[in-house]
């Protein structure tokens, strides 16, 4: 029998996770969502109950889904695979202003969704599959945003900027070992998502740069989602992935 490929995903329910998802899901990979919500249009690509595991997971809670997640995989057997997946693409944006006006709540969710939740998945998923031998894989979704600065982005900014350094951190790790996994923090390009959205209908009062996204969209800029999911999930296919911990889905 064809050993199938598993793929764990989180924030697969809309945007460039949902169209990763759908697009793993037609190449035949199993797939394990896990999201706030569950996705009918992610349910519809699906040939069957076993290819698809849909976990309703805030993520803000990181060590119950980092639980949730080690449990699983200890549960599997590396001969019934091909590989192993992990994407960690959710990421929130608190409110669009100066970090002296952001609600300390807003804060402390984009952080623990967008850099806590990562590195604790990051963690069972590498700790329950130490000893495996076939290919594992980390990819953490990043941003152009984490390598530059910007005002009323700090949280933002910040998770992301931490993504790129702890994935540097661990690629070292996993690097002396035999049989370690590879990693890549991977920074999408400018996608035409909610959180573009969300950017451009902020109040330009408290966000100095919505002249900037403004003019993505008005100027036709902005990747699809679809584009953008087969470009990164091309990049997770290249030979060389993990040689570059860092690094931007338009690289050559």
């Amino acid at each position: 029998m064809t050993k199938k490929h598993l793929t764990i995903l989180t924030g697969g329910s809309r945007g460039m996770g949902l169209a990763m998802g759908q697009q793993l899901l037609r190449e035949g990979h199993v797939l394990i969502s896990i999201a706030r919500k569950t996705s009918e249009a992610l349910a519809r690509e699906a040939t069957d109950a076993r290819q698809l595991q849909q976990w309703q997971q805030d993520l803000s809670d990181s060590g119950e889904a980092a639980r949730r997640l080690g449990t699983l995989l200890s549960s599997l057997h590396e001969d019934d695979w091909a590989s192993l997946t992990l994407i960690n693409n959710a990421g929130v944006i608190p409110r669009i202003a100066p970090l002296a006006q952001v609600p300390v709540d807003e804060l402390l969710n984009a952080m623990r969704v967008g850099l806590e939740a990562p590195m604790a998945l990051t963690g069972a998923f590498l700790a329950a599959t130490d000893a495996w031998r076939i290919p594992r894989k980390v990819l953490n979704i990043s941003s152009g945003l984490g390598r530059r600065p910007m005002a009323s982005q700090a949280a933002y900014c910040s998770s992301k900027a931490g993504m790129d350094h702890f994935t540097r951190c661990v690629a070292l790790e996993e690097s002396r070992k035999p049989h370690g996994a590879r990693l890549c923090s991977l920074a999408p390009g400018v996608i035409d998502t909610d959180m573009q959205a969300q950017l451009r209908t902020a109040n330009p009062a408290e966000f100095p740069d919505i002249g900037n996204f403004e003019a993505l969209k008005a100027d036709s800029r902005l990747t699809s989602t679809d584009e953008a999911a087969a470009r990164v999930l091309a990049y997770l296919q290249r030979g060389d992935f993990g040689t570059n911990p860092v690094a931007d889905v338009r690289d050559a």
